[in-house]
């Protein structure tokens, strides 16, 4: 948040700003919205935009004083309105249900993505069962989305088809990776990815400029701030030897299978599936080969379908040797 205007730290969405805006000012909000676009291309901070500007229009309208809308602003930013449930996948652990901050801050090693469960969807209709403390209407956000397991899913269908006085925002990364009857109940929010000039003014303004001497995190962020940021964190944690040795496609079948095993041992899969994004864009600049590129794309979609990863190493650098 800003202390402006609810977008003025959105960049690049000009569109999907002027269909939120207008939403609001027409008093015409929908029970529910899809957020589609890529990872890391402002999606979640339109969503935070969007949520400042509905609960502050109707106060601006009135003539309230400025404290009040600063309250909310300040409620906003810490994350603790009642009003407010903003949903994040989650990884389960020893009963409970960790979302990937709280489980890097506990050093887990995560073997499998995170989801959104069952369980939070019955959070998501036991808040919506009650009404709104302080704003005009209660508000859910739904990272990832498509994370959802079928279930889950059609737990929210029914909560869509009756969301009270009420707004839930899905953010995922197109209509085609949640359940086509989700989509059919949520107004769709278009997000691009951004140009050459946004994509550095943004990592310019989030204090993230050094990422603009790495021309491989930028292609493989493809036009996504958000990705160049985790991208470049995530470099940083690959031990230098490893990412080294694997820059290389490996000569011997010997070579592949030790390569897998290292590449299994060091990293999580959260890494290992970074590491199959950076391999395609450095491969192709040495290579200039598509079935290598297709080999690892292979390996990304074993990984996410929970494989075992050595073997999915083992199969990935044997077919390249």
């Amino acid at each position: 948040m800003t202390s402006s205007t609810p977008f003025s730290s959105l960049i690049g969405q000009p569109q999907a700003i002027e269909l939120l805006t207008q939403a609001v000012m027409q008093n015409r909000i929908a029970p529910a919205y899809l957020f589609a676009g890529a990872d890391g291309v402002g999606r979640s901070l339109a969503a935070r935009g969007f949520i400042e500007l509905i609960f502050t229009h109707t106060l601006t309208e009135r003539a309230s004083r400025p404290d009040a809308i600063k309250i909310i602003q300040t409620k906003l930013q810490k994350g603790n309105h009642p009003d407010v449930l903003w949903v994040e996948p989650t990884y389960q652990h020893q009963g409970q249900l960790l979302t990937p901050t709280q489980a890097a801050e506990k050093g887990l090693k995560r073997k499998a993505p995170p989801a959104i469960r069952l369980e939070q969807v019955r959070a998501i209709t036991e808040f919506l069962g009650r009404p709104p403390l302080e704003a005009s209407r209660n508000i859910v956000v739904l990272e990832q989305a498509e994370t959802m397991a079928e279930a889950a899913a059609n737990a929210l269908l029914k909560t869509l088809e009756e969301p009270g006085k009420a707004t839930l925002i899905l953010i995922a990364p197109s209509p085609d990776s949640i359940l086509s009857t989700l989509v059919s109940r949520c107004q769709k929010i278009s997000f691009v990815r951004l140009n050459t000039d946004a994509m550095a003014e943004v990592l310019k303004k989030t204090g993230n400029q050094e990422i603009l001497q790495y021309p491989t995190i930028l292609n493989v962020a493809a036009g996504s701030p958000g990705e160049a940021i985790n991208s470049y964190q995530q470099l940083q944690t690959i031990p230098s030897e490893l990412l080294q040795i694997v820059s290389q496609p490996p000569k011997t079948y010997r070579n592949a299978l030790e390569l897998a095993k290292k590449v299994d041992k060091e990293l999580d899969t959260e890494a290992q599936l970074w590491l199959a994004d950076y391999l395609q864009q450095t491969y192709w600049n040495h290579l200039r080969q598509a079935n290598v590129v297709q080999e690892l794309e292979k390996a990304k979609k074993a990984l996410r379908c929970y494989a075992q990863p050595r073997l999915v190493w083992e199969c990935t650098f044997l077919s390249l040797v």
